[in-house]
């Protein structure tokens, strides 16, 4: 029997007290397999890096257990230490040190050098390497995010848990960055990225679907669309504004939202796009309503409903 690189059972967390507690963690139980791409996905608050502090044993639990690599996050905290790598939400290196230095000193942490484990991080690094005399806090954000990813892999770790990576840089980056991450699974490395980006979840092998502590789906992400359900119409006009107070004032509609350059419609069971057109055509000009394929983030808007 193949062992899980993470298991989470039962997992709570909250912050404060008495009255003014927050719960970040709510029940969580999951499992990521050896060598999967795991994204968690939700927006800010959700819980995700609370979840990730805990798993790489920066934080206690209230409740439930949770193993990384097979080993327990709190009687076994040094070993998992070894074997994980962490890329934290914030840009958490040494801004006085340059590029190199960073990287030196991580590896030397470790009991390792750039020179041992070079061919791990060879793809990101060579794209740093030219400003590797500069110091880290002068970095472009997508450098940054190069380096902190190198230093996280610099000890060759059998997990990587990466916090929001892509948060905060440009699109290209980004791409670039996922292209990253589909190398490194290719090497065998189990990785776990949390991202509030919706879109990035068809880039993993599996998402967690996370609110407010909670979760609300584990599956692929193409099964996480094909459960949707339901007829889904996007519906757009002249005054957008107007048209989504009008649709959210229908009783025949379910759920109405902003979505890119339309709105989302989901109808309740009975009805369709004729009633919207009915409804709507009189008093919206430049109307246009059109059967949509739900995205992760319809399915997300759904799931938050039940």
């Amino acid at each position: 029997m193949i062992m899980n690189s993470v298991s989470v059972k039962n997992i709570t967390k909250t912050y404060g007290k008495k009255k003014e507690t927050v719960t970040a963690l709510q029940d969580i139980s999951f499992e990521v397999k050896p060598g999967e791409l795991f994204g968690i996905i939700g927006p800010d608050g959700a819980g995700k890096t609370s979840l990730f502090r805990i798993l790489t044993t920066l934080l206690l639990a209230d409740s439930g257990t949770a193993t990384v690599d097979g080993f327990d996050v709190v009687k076994d905290y040094k070993a998992i230490r070894q074997r994980v790598g962490y890329m934290p939400g914030k840009f958490s290196l040494y801004q006085d040190l340059t590029v190199q230095e960073n990287l030196a000193f991580f590896a030397t942490i470790f009991n390792t050098s750039i020179e041992e484990n070079y061919d791990l991080v060879k793809d990101i690094y060579s794209q740093i390497e030219p400003f590797k005399d500069r110091r880290a806090g002068k970095l472009s954000g997508g450098m940054k995010q190069k380096l902190a990813l190198s230093c996280a892999l610099i000890h060759r770790p059998v997990v990587l848990f990466l916090d929001e990576p892509t948060t905060g840089v440009d699109a290209v980056s980004r791409k670039e960055f996922w292209e990253m991450l589909k190398r490194l699974k290719e090497q065998g490395i189990t990785i776990l990225v949390s991202t509030p980006y919706m879109d990035e979840a068809s880039l993993c092998d599996r998402v967690l679907l996370i609110q407010t502590g909670k979760i609300l789906s584990i599956n692929t992400p193409q099964q996480i669309v094909s459960d949707f359900g339901k007829p889904l119409w996007g519906v757009r006009a002249n005054n957008m504004l107007h048209l989504l107070n009008a649709l959210k004032g229908m009783k025949e509609v379910e759920n109405a939202y902003p979505s890119g350059s339309y709105h989302h419609v989901i109808m309740k069971e009975g009805y369709d796009n004729r009633l919207l057109q009915e409804k709507l055509s009189a008093n919206n000009t430049e109307l246009e309503i059109k059967k949509m394929p739900p995205t992760i983030e319809d399915c997300f808007m759904k799931l938050m409903r039940l």
